[in-house]
């Protein structure tokens, strides 16, 4: 198996989370169990580099894609995914590399085959897609990611988004959930969302249409911009293949939980950043 592909950082977060594997108590029980190490390395191979099931090197991740894909649906199923990345927001937080007062949110399109949450994109020629609705911190780090449809309007996601976002933990009192202020550009610019934000206690941040550029909000907001790049690193999130939106969802709740082990390696290896 590639070592690089699991680091030991990712699995000791992963390990615990994984549902318990019933003992078989026959005789003669068959061919062993791929080990779930060896599958989560076949998941990251495939997120990391997008090529097909079929064409996951089984000599060299140590799984074959088939085996990767059942153990990524069963996780999936399983709420894996959504634990290990509120976990490393906990670990985040209690670190201090959390910035919850000010979040930006935005949604991505990518082309997409066939499958649920697909709908005609209205910027590639109606063409079948999918969106990518994110909420970052101040620093870019993603805190919740959801999959919609490529006709679905930006603004239609931005409540359920926030109520996707875990209550993060780390420190003493109230997990927090929310932010003091949310940034948006002028795709979330109705007076109703903004109505809808300050019952919440959110100070809405969101540029008006019809207004020329230059409000200064875009210095705070090119985080979720960033984060997208970020998302984009994983080639199999560039183009949706999987039919199944909770695949999918999984794939990108992983990838979200794999930039925020990298800030908090990166943090603990230049401790006076």
């Amino acid at each position: 198996m590639r070592a690089d592909l699991v680091p030991d950082g990712l699995w000791e977060r992963v390990a615990p989370l994984l549902p318990p594997v019933a003992e078989r108590r026959h005789r003669y029980p068959g061919r062993l169990r791929v080990p779930d190490r060896a599958a989560l390395a076949g998941v990251m191979y495939v997120l990391r580099t997008g090529v097909a099931w079929r064409d996951v090197p089984a000599e060299t991740v140590g799984c074959s894609g088939v085996t990767a894909w059942r153990r990524l649906r069963d996780w999936t199923e399983a709420g894996v995914w959504p634990r290990l990345h509120a976990a490393l927001l906990a670990e985040l937080r209690q670190a201090d590399l959390l910035d919850l007062d000010d979040c930006a949110i935005d949604g991505s399109h990518v082309r997409a085959l066939r499958g649920d949450h697909v709908g005609p994109s209205p910027v590639d020629r109606a063409r079948p897609g999918s969106k990518h609705h994110v909420i970052v911190d101040r620093h870019g780090t993603p805190l919740a990611i959801t999959l919609t449809g490529g006709n679905r309007h930006d603004v239609t996601r931005l409540l359920p988004l926030l109520d996707a976002v875990p209550p993060i933990r780390g420190l003493r009192g109230r997990p927090r959930r929310k932010p003091q202020r949310l940034y948006a550009d002028r795709g979330y610019d109705y007076d109703k969302y903004r109505r809808r934000l300050w019952k919440r206690g959110i100070k809405p941040m969101i540029a008006r249409r019809g207004v020329a550029h230059g409000s200064g909000l875009g210095k705070v907001r090119w985080v979720v911009e960033r984060a997208f790049a970020w998302l984009h690193q994983f080639k199999r999130l560039r183009i949706r293949y999987e039919r199944r939106a909770d695949l999918h969802q999984g794939f990108l709740e992983l990838a979200c939980s794999v930039i925020c082990l990298r800030r908090l390696q990166q943090s603990r290896r230049s401790p006076g950043q």
